[in-house]
């Protein structure tokens, strides 16, 4: 048997039982379509949280990271003795070794009064732990008393900033104590908070009164140049105590992501919703297959009779599922690159649709419909030339 033979004449059967009744055909190509644009918006969120959780990990220039064992990600840090830290310096590979302070407190927007959360970044400015150009430029003025920068990446209720500054308008409040915004610098919102502020160390702790000077957040960690890092990691493991993770830069940011993966109910919500979207597809898919070979089951016992074996019919079901992929998963993919971008516009988070995304979508899309004909081709079984007798 040739490819002709095996394929073919199945998949040009499938094709013109498909579009012999084009409304039952339009119902089936949107319900693939429904499907995948929900998988699609489902993975496009779910990407976006992982990436928003590693924008400040990423903006940072250290090699090893200390975190608290108890700290669930960077915004719900637990704080560890400052004197940690500086037991690191006592290892030969270790460079220098810096303290980040974290925190979340409300900013008041500086025309409508109105207040909304954001996060807090404190560091010395005599360091370089943050792969900003801006607050590298600026690390002399964050010196000055109550000095802060401002992230022109958040959200638009914190107000026009840059506008603002042009004005000559720069104080407000954080925490309902008074800070003047010297400059902006660009990272990004998260799930966690709306916006962000870079300052001194010095400010942090008079924003936070409450709040220590050897109480630390995080220990950024910068080694000589050659220095093996796994090496150095696994000895400071050894040689700190055991309530103190040390942490590579790329486990770092998995660090992150797992929270929002697998601790924060959200993850959750975005895996559901990809198993749902899935799901009702599939029923859709497989309701319009199996009234296709109900409404056929004459016409697939006349092929038996002929001489038609039960394997031909299955390619055809799945030539027909093939076909509904093909076709739900085009307008599929084109509708949810205009709603990535609204919703990149409405979160100001990034959405990105890679290659990578897109196969993946197709694969899932793919074997929703091939369950589907799998489920359907019991109907097959019930086409009996003897019942037409």
């Amino acid at each position: 048997m040739n490819w002709i033979d095996w394929f073919y004449f199945p998949a040009r059967l499938a094709w013109r039982q498909l579009i012999f009744d084009r409304t039952k055909l339009s119902a089936a190509i949107c319900g693939v379509l429904f499907a995948c644009v929900l998988v699609f918006m489902q993975l496009g969120f779910k990407d976006s949280l992982h990436a928003s959780a590693a924008l400040a990990p990423v903006k940072l220039n250290g090699d090893l990271f200390l975190m608290h064992r108890q700290s669930e990600a960077m915004w719900r840090s637990v704080q560890f003795n400052r004197s940690e830290l500086m037991r690191v310096l006592g290892h030969p590979s270790v460079a220098d070794v810096h303290s980040l302070y974290l925190g979340l407190a409300p900013f008041k927007n500086i025309q409508t009064r109105t207040k909304r959360t954001l996060m807090i970044y404190g560091f010395d400015p005599d360091s370089s732990i943050f792969n900003l150009i801006s607050v590298k430029n600026l690390r002399a003025e964050l010196r000055q008393k109550d000095t802060v920068l401002f992230d022109e990446y958040s959200r638009p209720e914190f107000g026009p900033i840059r506008q603002f500054l042009e004005a000559g308008q720069n104080v407000t409040e954080i925490n309902d104590y008074k800070i003047s915004i010297i400059g902006l610098f660009q990272l990004g919102v998260s799930f966690a908070a709306d916006g962000n502020v870079i300052t001194s160390d010095l400010n942090f702790m008079r924003i936070f009164p409450r709040r220590k000077h050897e109480g630390i957040d995080m220990g950024v960690i910068k080694l000589y140049p050659g220095a093996s890092v796994l090496q150095t990691q696994s000895e400071l493991k050894s040689q700190l105590n055991e309530y103190v993770n040390v942490f590579t830069y790329d486990e770092l940011q998995q660090f992150e992501k797992k929270y929002w993966t697998d601790t924060a109910p959200i993850g959750f919500i975005f895996n559901f919703g990809i198993l749902m979207g899935w799901i009702v597809g599939l029923v859709i898919v497989y309701q319009i297959l199996f009234t296709d070979i109900t409404n056929h089951r004459n016409e697939f016992a006349t092929l038996k009779a002929m001489g038609y074996e039960q394997g031909y019919f299955v390619r055809v079901v799945f030539a027909s599922a093939f076909f509904l992929t093909i076709l739900g998963f085009i307008p599929g993919y084109q509708l949810s690159l205009g709603l990535y971008y609204l919703a990149e516009s409405q979160m100001f988070m990034p959405m990105p649709m890679n290659p990578g995304k897109v196969l993946t979508v197709f694969a899932c899309i793919l074997s929703m419909c091939f369950m589907a004909g799998l489920l359907a081709i019991r109907k097959l079984k019930d086409a009996n030339p003897a019942d037409m007798f």
